[in-house]
């Protein structure tokens, strides 16, 4: 008796099942189907993005390698296209690649490239801070205390390792301008500041009893 319930039991269960998947075919069908165009497109997309990034190290590589003073111009266009190309690594070499070899005379368009890598490209938080720190020190001669604390400011209040950096840039920006007092408050924040660059706080604390004591 109890075997005969347990067939039953076991046919009505197959029964159910076979009936799920009659009155449900299309949906699982769609379902299965997605999953495979998704894990495709997935991989494709990976596949693509390694090759990308290949051929973006090597047009890099070749640039560079064959920049000279002649071809300076089709040089600085080439690196250019590079930055735009939002690649985490190549896009800030490429610029940093035009600042020194001054491929670019024009400030604006050097801040343009900057806002490209901080803005628009996927960086490390602290790549992008870096990124941040050298545009201010690349406008830090011709800015004035406004502009220069704009740039600066998502440095100074935050609580990035180039914080103490950007702290020292501003001290030495007010005192070339002889503007001791707020110079010493930026050395003082460096003295003050629990996780800030050993080196630059030994300076900054030199700097305060050599320069700006009472």
């Amino acid at each position: 008796m109890d075997e005969d319930i347990s067939i039953i039991n076991t046919n009505t269960r197959n029964e159910k099942i076979k009936n799920f998947f009659i009155h449900n075919k299309k949906k699982i069908i769609s379902g299965l189907s997605f999953i495979v165009i998704f894990l495709i497109s997935y991989f494709a997309f990976g596949e693509y993005q390694d090759r990308k990034k290949i051929k973006i190290s090597d047009s890099f590589n070749t640039i560079t390698i064959n920049y000279s003073e002649s071809n300076k111009e089709k040089t600085a266009k080439d690196l250019i296209k590079i930055v735009n190309e939002k690649n985490s690594t190549y896009s800030p070499l490429s610029l940093y690649f035009i600042i020194d070899n001054k491929l670019i005379d024009e400030r604006k368009t050097i801040n343009e490239l900057f806002d490209v890598i901080i803005d628009k490209t996927s960086l490390d938080k602290e790549i992008k801070n870096l990124n941040i720190y050298k545009k201010a020190l690349y406008n830090a001669d011709d800015s004035n205390e406004s502009d220069l604390l704009d740039i600066l400011n998502p440095l100074i209040k935050s609580e990035s390792v180039w914080k103490s950096h950007a702290l020292y840039l501003m001290a030495e920006y007010f005192y070339s301008k002889n503007e001791l007092q707020k110079s010493k408050e930026f050395f003082n924040q460096i003295v003050n500041l629990e996780n800030a660059n050993q080196e630059i706080k030994l300076e900054s604390q030199k700097r305060l009893n050599r320069d700006l004591s009472e």
